[in-house]
């Protein structure tokens, strides 16, 4: 059984993936409409029939968007921490059937094994996730200021890792956003930066490790070429040709990485 990852979108405006079988889903995050990740779902040829539940990351916006409508309309639980539950019950944007799990328990959604841990940025109880299917390991972490310890024993011995890479740092002091908006995403839990992101694979890098994702880049502060000549670069100071990599683009989804 191969286990696949598709990234429906990720940026600023929006973020979702998959971590999938071909028959079994888990959908991590849903920060679009629901009109809107239907059509993704067709674009990538995902019958959303397969998913079987919605992971939330926390309860920001660009992560969920559609998080409420779509899994209604799919019929699918959503999990999340206890205040994110909160927060997003209070406003009416989670669905009817919910699972509330304690960040640092793993759960088993059918065939994915998951253990949530905490990661360092400025949510309620913001979590990472790490997905064990078919002797495989995912690990996902898509909102943090920096790569803490927690954060690298929790990606220990991943095959596949999504990681986040938000931001060229210079491009983001130069840019009209507003010194309080910069100095939060340059914060220790801001959003990660595109050199704190490619140089911690010196670390979070296993010799199983095969498969890469760099995602949530900001579409006003980040350019894909900066990211993918530190990616290139760094993998070839490790002589690590034997792992591929993609960036996730906002407006179309990722075509899926096998494992």
């Amino acid at each position: 059984m191969k286990i696949g990852i598709t990234v429906l979108g990720s940026g600023s405006s929006g973020n979702a993936l998959l971590i999938h079988s071909e028959n079994s889903a888990i959908l991590v995050d849903a920060g679009f409409s629901r009109k809107e990740m239907l059509a993704r779902f067709a674009t990538v040829g995902i019958d959303p029939a397969i998913i079987k539940g919605l992971l939330i990351t926390h309860e920001h916006g660009d992560h969920v968007k559609g998080a409420r409508v779509l899994a209604d309309h799919l019929d699918i639980p959503t999990f999340l921490t206890p205040q994110a539950y909160k927060h997003l019950h209070t406003r009416n944007l989670v669905g009817q059937k919910v699972h509330v799990f304690d960040t640092g328990s793993p759960f088993t959604v059918d065939i994915f094994n998951i253990h949530p841990f905490v990661v360092p940025h400025d949510a309620m109880d913001p979590v990472g996730f790490a997905f064990f299917a078919n002797e495989m390991k995912i690990g996902v972490v898509t909102d943090l200021g920096h790569v803490n310890n927690l954060v690298k024993a929790r990606l220990m011995e991943c095959d596949a890792l999504i990681l986040e890479c938000n931001h060229d740092v210079k491009m983001l002091r130069n840019s009209d956003r507003s010194i309080n908006l910069k100095r939060r995403i340059l914060g220790r839990f801001g959003h990660l930066n595109n050199e704190d992101a490619i140089n911690s694979l010196d670390e979070l890098l296993h010799p199983k490790t095969k498969h890469l994702v760099l995602y949530h880049l900001s579409g006003e502060c980040n350019c894909p070429d900066k990211v993918a000549e530190l990616a290139t670069a760094k993998l070839a100071n490790l002589n690590r040709q034997d792992v591929s990599y993609q960036i996730a683009k906002q407006h179309v989804p990722m075509e899926t990485m096998w494992l």
